[in-house]
């Protein structure tokens, strides 16, 4: 199997409102199976497109992206939401959690949404919440959580699909030192698990746990 499992090929992205904005161009990223990378950059530079375009959230103006020998930008819309569903997880910054939901129901609604029978889904969530260290809060809602557990769960469910790839966006852009620090160790444990972890991020905190950085500037990959 080959040891790549992201890559891509002069990916470029223009929005067009008006005027060009040229969010993305000529990225050339390859990305090992099984590590754990973050992608760096100034505000508006990027790298968020760069994550979404990798992860089949949006489409690129021109350029290829592969997930192994699969090319996303080759296969229709159903094609894509069944890849995405099957073999990518999401967090991102402001974790997105059913506020009438508790803690173990978020979870187990996106085990619901991945196809897991609903036998197995209980059992699925509490495992996927110690995982992440929340064993203790099941029966929490999100308001009676502090953010650190919050962005917690939002790793436990979006594993939920017991996804190839994690996808995070800034996920400690809203967490204070002490919760960066035991997010991070979530983070590290999920990777050593052999999940492959992207990290969008202007922390140097996070970068520092990363076995590679990539650097964005004015939507071109500068610096590796």
């Amino acid at each position: 199997m080959n040891d790549l499992i992201i890559r891509t090929e002069n990916l470029t992205k223009i929005y067009e409102g008006g005027y060009q904005t040229v969010a993305l161009q000529d990225v050339n990223l390859e990305i090992s199976r099984g590590s754990l990378s973050c992608i760096m950059g100034p505000s508006g530079h990027g790298k968020s497109t760069l994550l979404h375009l990798i992860g089949g959230l949006d489409r690129p103006t021109s350029g290829r992206v592969y997930l192994d020998d699969l090319d996303l930008t080759a296969i229709d819309a159903d094609r894509l939401a069944e890849v995405r569903c099957r073999r990518i997880g999401f967090v991102f910054q402001f974790f997105n959690l059913m506020p009438v939901l508790t803690v173990l129901e978020n979870v187990e609604l996106a085990l619901m949404l991945a196809g897991v029978p609903p036998s197995e889904q209980h059992q699925r969530a509490r495992e996927l919440l110690a995982l992440v260290g929340l064993e203790d809060k099941l029966r929490a809602l999100p308001k009676q959580l502090s953010g650190g557990q919050r962005q917690r769960v939002a790793i436990a469910r979006a594993l939920a699909n017991d996804p190839d790839i994690l996808l995070m966006d800034e996920p400690s852009g809203n967490l204070d030192s002490k919760s960066e620090q035991e997010l991070l160790a979530n983070i590290q444990k999920v990777n050593q698990q052999g999940k492959t972890v992207v990290i969008v991020t202007h922390s140097p905190t996070v970068a520092a746990i990363a076995q590679r950085i990539f650097h964005i500037q004015d939507g071109r990959l500068i610096q590796e």
